[in-house]
Formats: structure tokens, sequence, C-alpha cells
């Protein structure tokens, strides 16, 4: 493990000050030279497949981490590894990057496929609870609310299982904010939980309407 000091550190043996990296021996900062890694190169965090290649193919390798103070734990930078390895695993990325490329492509497709269905059930699903909500509108809440890696309710593990609080509660989203004053609310400075407060019943009745007699 290697660390990139948040603080400026010194080297316990040779002195070297600042350091960029260190590796703690006993407890003590050591530089890479003296921790007998300066001959390796630094490979930056963000290309899976050439750090699993260069991993793989150098015989020494380091992990480089950094603290984060906002998240309050370390995390992974990039790593360290041979030279040779990082340009071999560069030449094998790149004789290979069109075969990866149309799997990319191809998994995009079926992703996009996997949205459509998925949008189409989740619009389905408002328009039972609801059959009063206009079919443009459940389209319009369902796209919303389901967009890949959006983290909104129609990505949660309830929404796609289409569990009927999920479907609910993004219909309710939808009414909250294009039917009721509560975003210029928000806007004027009226804290969340009042504004919530004053919009409630006009929420209810909406999604009454849209539910129909029974």
């Amino acid at each position: 493990m290697v660390f990139e000091p948040v603080k400026r550190s010194q080297c316990a043996e040779c002195r070297q000050v600042p350091l960029d990296r260190l590796v703690l021996d006993d407890g003590a900062p050591r530089c890479l030279d003296c921790a007998d890694l300066g001959h390796l190169v630094y490979l930056p965090r963000g290309d899976t497949a050439l750090t699993r290649r260069a991993r793989e193919g150098s015989s020494l390798s380091a992990v480089v981490v950094r603290f984060s103070k906002r998240r309050g734990r370390y995390e992974r930078q990039g790593v360290l590894v041979e030279e040779v390895a990082l340009a071999r695993a560069e030449a094998d990325c790149l004789a290979d990057s069109e075969a990866r490329a149309r799997r990319r492509a191809r998994d995009a497709v079926r992703r996009a496929a996997e949205d459509v269905r998925f949008t189409a059930a989740f619009t389905a699903e408002i328009r039972r609870l609801f059959p009063g909500c206009p079919p443009e509108r459940a389209h319009a809440v369902a796209s919303h609310a389901s967009v890949r890696g959006s983290g909104r309710v129609g990505r949660s593990a309830a929404g796609r299982a289409l569990d009927e609080g999920a479907v609910t509660a993004a219909v309710r989203a939808s009414v909250r904010h294009d039917d009721t004053a509560y975003d210029a609310l928000l806007m004027a400075g009226v804290p969340r939980y009042e504004a919530r407060a004053r919009v409630a019943a006009t929420i209810e009745a909406v999604l009454a309407a849209w539910r129909g007699p029974g």
C-alpha cells in the first residue's frame, strides 16, 4: 500500500521532503526509493482493463490511496507497476480496442432496449394504480423515475420490482413539483418540511382524482 499524504511528510531514511507518495514502514514514512518501489511507474485509476492487465503482468505492484476527509476513508487513486508490464498492457489494450468498442456498443443497445421495456412496464403500472392519470403524463413520470444511474425511485430495488409504494412515490413526486407551488415555496425560502405540509392537500386531491372512485 502506497499513500499520497495529505500533509507535508519527510522520509525517515533519506530525509527527502516533501513526499508525493510514501510507504509506512513500522509506522515511519519512507520514500518510494527507500522502500524499493522507486522503479515502478504510476498508472492512475480510470481504465479497468489496462489496470488489470498491468497488474497481472507486473511481478511487483502497489495500490496508491489517498485519505478523503469528506468521506472519512482512504480512496484508491491508481497503482504502481513495472514499466515493461504497463507497456505490454497498453499494447494489448490497443490491439483489442476495436473488439471492446463493439462490445460496449452492443451493451449500450441492450441496455437501451431494457430501459424501453422497463419504462413501458412502469407506465402501465402507473395507469393501473391511477387510471385517471393522462397517458402522456404517466409515461413522463415513468421516464423520469426510471433513468438509469439517476438514483431515483424507479431505479431502487422496489422500483425495479414495480412495488406499489415505489410507483406511488414517483407519481406523488411528479405532482408535487408539477401541480403545486412547492418549488416556488422552496425558492422563496420556505423550509422543505413546511413547504411539503402546505401542498400536501393539493397532492392528495390530485392522486384521489387519478385513482378514481373506490
